[in-house]
């Protein structure tokens, strides 16, 4: 599986029942560095085509969670369980999470909203794989900028994802796309890679 990740801004509020609620959104057309290349090799950039997330954020039957650190095992809401709502638009995909009281107990969601509240979890990191080419053909595509350094270019290779299988949205302490708008408030009920690519590649 493949992650993504930016920068958030996070606040944690508290409604009477114990729950919580986290708002956000992850932007498209946004380009991250994920490799400023070492020495030898080029920088490596990413961003997302508008409605890249849109085949399983539209499938009513497909399961998205929202994690801690991209962890199953640390869960905090799911779009199946009605605690996790996704809005797929040109600008970006936002999200709004209830943390239900029973969930807000637990040792994992507790670390996650002291370490949001003390502002040391600031990353939104989205979980996702590319379908099968045989299904999507173009589903990534890959491009060299120019070498223009006055223009800010330097010849990076970037990776523009147009399809992707979206499986959890997950809090992460290390981001790397730096527009976002996120907050934690009270619930009112309310890049480049080439075409053989490793098995597992992390960035966060």
């Amino acid at each position: 599986m493949y992650h993504g990740a930016l920068i958030t801004s996070l606040e944690v509020r508290q409604d009477e029942d114990g729950s919580r609620s986290v708002v956000g959104r992850f932007p498209y057309n946004k380009t991250a560095v994920l490799s400023d290349g070492g020495r030898k090799g080029r920088p490596r950039k990413e961003k997302f085509a508008p409605h890249a997330f849109q085949y399983r954020v539209g499938d009513p039957e497909a399961e998205i969670h929202f994690l801690v650190g991209h962890d199953f095992g640390k869960p905090l809401a799911s779009k199946l369980s009605d605690t996790l709502k996704l809005e797929d638009t040109e600008e970006a995909l936002s999200f709004e999470a209830r943390i239900t009281p029973e969930v807000a107990a637990t040792q994992h969601a507790k670390d996650a909203l002291a370490l949001i509240g003390a502002g040391l979890a600031v990353g939104l990191s989205p979980g996702f794989r590319l379908p099968p080419e045989r299904a999507v053909e173009d589903a990534e595509e890959i491009e060299r900028e120019p070498d223009n350094p006055d223009q800010g270019q330097n010849g990076a290779i970037i990776r523009t994802v147009k399809a992707a299988l979206l499986f959890e949205l997950s809090v992460v302490t290390k981001p790397a796309f730096e527009e976002s708008q996120v907050e934690a408030r009270r619930w009112s009920p309310c890049v480049a890679v080439p075409r053989k690519r490793p098995a597992v590649w992390r960035w966060r």
